[in-house]
């Protein structure tokens, strides 16, 4: 056990030398080091280290008993005992503000920061940005003076204007042309929405724009039956008589999907209204659809535009009728109270509708005219009546010219140019749905056979989609292709039923 030991003692002593040669070999390492020359310290960092020296060397005696938890170390002889570590050696966080800066100048080497130097490929990225930019600018300047230019013919066509109603100013030319590549969203889809007027027995000297909404009828929802809409009291009569004096054009902001199906329903063969025109034919206004007239391809002297909302009609309100809605009142007969006014017009053939239209803006129009009438019917028949005295007085009356003895003949005045015309319109009418009666079942043959050949040419699978989108489709039996004529859309709109009539009947046409 003895030798066990001494042998555990021994391998302590080996593999861990004293504390006292410890401290002895990190002073001398100390003093190697301290062998290097350091700068002068500052004058304030050297008063603070003297201070500090004097302290310790203060709190050093000899023969005092070490702190617990450190190494007793006892100095070698001739050399100067290590300095013992106190919280004084470590640094301090503090700092004077003016000390830090003062080293920082004296560090310093006047060498320029590469942080603000730029490299050649920067410089040249700079310069070509700058250079990209000003012409940029340069051409943006002679674009806009160029798109200054005065008018060019095309353009006023275009624009429906003439080289005295366009804009001489500069500024104003810019803009409007600037202002133009965005018109493919606000305006209208045709430049002009109606084609060329008819001719012959079939022309029309004014033209009517009707509405659907509100006006011819009235649509509802629930929850039982969904939408269904309903027809005004007078609509067909209102249609069919007036197209004898106006070309009668369905003018509504609906969208062609909504709107055709009621249409057709009103004028299944097509016989009274000649064009249709839906939203895309509507300007946009502040995000609003309104009735532009001047894309209309039509004299606005001879144009009535009749609607029952008035922010509708904002671009051409002085050929703006606006009549009260309809709500659904099948005793209603404002449509039919209407017709008096409307065809006076086309009888008297006014030059200018638009003063007219001005003069009765905002008044009950059937109830004015009513009353405008009267009056020119009591004028007229006191006139006739004093003619008919100044013929009596010389022995003669207009019953006696004609051979006639009875007195009571010519006791009544006889009708006024109005009262004639407006006979000889309903006349017609009667002759019209006469002839819509008896042929009726053969114009539904025509237009049964003409769904089921459009059935007939529907592509019904995607490949036959596919062909009928890139091309026509080949003519049968060797047959020419037919061509369509590049007209307005109203008149592939308006397309009526032309055929003939049945074999001993005379031929109609709508």
């Amino acid at each position: 056990m003895l030798q066990a030991a001494l042998r555990a003692s021994a391998t302590r002593g080996v593999a861990r030398p004293p504390l006292a040669f410890q401290a002895a070999r990190g002073f001398a390492s100390k003093k190697k080091k301290s062998t290097i020359p350091k700068p002068p310290p500052p004058p304030a960092q050297a008063s603070s280290q003297q201070a500090q020296a004097s302290s310790q060397q203060a709190q050093a005696k000899p023969g005092a008993a070490p702190e617990p938890g450190q190494p007793a170390s006892a100095p070698t002889p001739g050399e100067e005992p290590a300095p013992a570590f106190t919280s004084q050696s470590v640094p301090s966080l503090d700092f004077a503000p003016g000390e830090g800066e003062e080293e920082m100048q004296r560090e310093r080497t006047g060498a320029r920061s590469s942080k603000d130097s730029l490299s050649s490929i920067e410089r040249r990225r700079r310069f070509l940005g700058r250079v990209s930019f000003a012409m940029v600018l340069l051409g943006a300047g002679a674009g806009a003076w160029y798109a200054g230019r005065e008018w060019e013919d095309d353009e006023l066509q275009a624009r429906h204007m003439s080289r005295e109603q366009a804009t001489h100013n500069r500024w104003e030319r810019m803009r409007a042309r600037f202002t133009g590549v965005f018109d493919t969203f606000t305006e209208p889809l045709w430049p002009e929405l109606l084609p060329p007027p008819l001719q012959g027995h079939m022309h029309r000297d004014y033209t009517l724009l009707v509405s659907i909404d509100d006006l011819l009828v009235a649509s509802t929802w629930d929850r039982q039956h969904g939408w269904r809409t309903a027809k005004r009291p007078g609509v067909d009569y209102f249609l069919a008589y007036l197209s004898q004096f106006y070309e009668v054009v369905i003018f509504t902001t609906q969208q062609y999907y909504t709107a055709l199906p009621v249409v057709e329903k009103l004028d299944p063969y097509q016989f009274f209204i000649m064009h249709k025109l839906f939203r895309d034919a509507c300007r946009s206004e502040n995000g609003q659809p309104v009735k532009d007239l001047k894309y209309l391809n039509r004299d606005l002297s001879k144009v009535i535009l009749l609607d029952t909302h008035r922010e509708h009609v904002t671009p051409n309100p002085e050929n703006a009728v606006i009549v009260p809605k309809w709500a659904g009142d099948p005793k209603d007969r404002g449509l039919v109270a209407m017709i008096p006014f409307l065809e006076s017009i086309a009888i008297f053939k006014t030059q200018d509708v638009r003063p007219i239209l001005e003069a009765y803006d905002g008044k009950n129009i059937p109830i004015e005219w009513a009353k405008k009438e009267a009056e020119m019917k009591r004028k007229h028949v006191e006139e006739w009546e004093h003619s008919r005295k100044g013929l009596s007085r010389g022995g003669m009356t207009l019953s006696s010219l004609f051979g006639s003895s009875d007195p009571a003949s010519g006791s009544q005045a006889p009708p006024t140019y109005l009262e004639q015309k407006r006979l000889e319109a309903q006349h017609q009418y009667l002759e019209e749905q006469e002839y819509l009666k008896k042929n009726k079942a053969y114009f539904d043959q025509l237009i049964k056979e003409e769904q089921e050949a459009a059935a007939r040419q529907m592509p019904s699978t995607f490949w036959g989609a596919a062909q009928a989108m890139m091309g026509p489709p080949p003519a049968a039996d060797g047959a020419p292709p037919t061509q369509q004529g590049a007209g307005a859309p109203g008149a592939a709109a308006s397309s009526a039923v032309v055929a003939a009539a049945p074999a001993g009947q005379p031929a109609k046409a709508p």
